[in-house]
């Protein structure tokens, strides 16, 4: 499948979920990564006005979900994040931030990924670890 396709797919996906309200938008992928991107705006802002730790947890654990599904290629799988880890190193107030989520290691039901969010000059904004258990393979 084309690289078009497989984000029009995870796209479509979203509509009416956590990730149409938070604006998530999935970008790119690639043979070992997808990238979803979120706008970083008052709706997303913790009360003194930059990027709230939960909203940059919800667009990670939404990134390397979808990963889970669209790097093994089964339209079968019931994905689930089952352990979520955020270390945020950089606040931001403004732009986009953009998530692209790598696996560390592949099993058959468990699996561990590693989420970057960066700003829109690359720069670390939060570094974050997911756990995911894949229920019906």
């Amino acid at each position: 499948m084309e690289k078009k396709q497989i984000l029009a797919i995870v796209n479509e996906i979203c509509k009416n979920t956590l990730m149409e309200t938070l604006k998530i938008e999935y970008v790119d992928v690639g043979e070992n990564f997808l990238q979803a991107r979120m706008p970083v705006n008052k709706k997303v802002y913790q009360p003194d006005g930059i990027l709230h730790g939960g909203a940059t947890a919800a667009l990670a654990e939404s990134v390397g979900s979808a990963a889970v599904f669209v790097l093994n290629k089964n339209p079968k799988a019931v994905v689930r994040g089952i352990e979520i880890t955020a270390n945020h190193i950089k606040s931001i107030s403004k732009g986009f931030v953009y998530a692209t989520a790598k696996p560390i290691n592949i099993g058959k039901r468990i699996q561990l990924w590693e989420i970057r969010v960066t700003d829109e000059d690359d720069n670390l904004i939060s570094i974050c670890k997911l756990t995911t258990f894949i229920k019906n393979i």
